[in-house]
């Protein structure tokens, strides 16, 4: 089966209702139900719960509180890099950034004036530059960390669709990524500035930012701007910046001559929270 027609009941079930539906589930707070619908979860998709920093599955009064844990402050030591990988997960799709448009999948692109809302001014930052997308499995620790030093300038909050985000929809609807619903963080680094967008998908309830708590819900049909010039928000390399309650993907742009991205990545391989994700150029540094 092509993965266009695998994806086409995707476009026919009411995904919003789903995703509201999933986030009731997931915010309640059941007792023993709540503690079965974590163990299994748990030993369907193989969860690691020695590196959660409260491995013990009964004590978690919901389902999202499971869902968002953190992990064991040993379990993710940062490379000596200076850029390192903000999350658990798998590696989608990295490279340049040609001609403004990036790579989704064979015969897929987008590009990253509509990643970012239309902002044409903001995606010229990134024309000639890098992008990597990492998609977060049921399984992974969906925490969200900081690549590198930054100081938060923008989010913006841009609705849209609910599609599944794994790798058979990647490669089957198109420009899926810039189709579905995210948050869009601007931050400055010493390099310039850099993109960190938390995409949305089917059954993810909200996502949520360290500085700002939830940000979806409200799903509003209007995109929505928080600027924080004025503010003095920095976070750090490997800080948490957000999560996601229940999984999605994360997409990141950089300008051009600041990434050069580890020489082991390749699409479709693991990634761990803090492993090495690139360095800046020496001629740039």
């Amino acid at each position: 089966m092509s993965d266009r027609l695998a994806v086409l009941p995707q476009y026919l079930m009411p995904k919003k209702a789903l995703t509201e539906f999933g986030s009731l589930i997931a915010d309640a707070k059941a007792g023993d139900l709540t503690t079965k619908l974590i163990r299994w979860f748990v030993g369907k998709y193989q969860v690691d719960m020695n590196e959660a920093a409260n491995p013990d599955i009964a004590s978690y009064a919901s389902f999202n509180e499971f869902f968002t844990r953190a992990l064991r402050a040993d379990a993710r030591p940062l490379a000596n890099a200076d850029l390192v990988c903000p999350v658990d997960g798998a590696i989608s799709q990295f490279g340049p950034i040609a001609q403004g448009q990036i790579f989704q999948a064979k015969g897929h692109d987008y590009s990253a004036t509509a990643l970012v809302g239309g902002d044409k001014e903001l995606a010229a930052h990134f024309n000639k530059g890098s992008f990597a997308t990492i998609y977060l499995s049921p399984r992974d620790y969906h925490r969200i960390h900081m690549p590198c030093d930054g100081r938060l300038t923008r989010m913006m909050y841009i609705p849209g669709d609910l599609f599944s985000v794994n790798p058979v929809t990647a490669r089957g609807v198109p420009g899926l990524f810039a189709r579905n619903e995210r948050v869009v963080c601007v931050f400055e680094s010493a390099h310039g500035p850099f993109v960190l967008t938390l995409v949305g998908a089917t059954i993810v309830g909200s996502m949520a930012t360290v500085w700002h708590g939830i940000v979806n819900p409200p799903r509003t049909r209007q995109v929505r701007e928080w600027r924080y010039t004025d503010q003095n928000i920095v976070l750090k390399k490997g800080e948490e910046m957000g999560r996601f309650l229940l999984g999605s993907t994360v997409v990141l742009l950089f300008p051009e001559n600041t990434a050069d991205f580890n020489p082991a990545w390749q699409p479709a391989g693991p990634v761990r929270m803090g492993e090495m994700m690139g360095n800046t150029p020496r001629a740039f540094k």
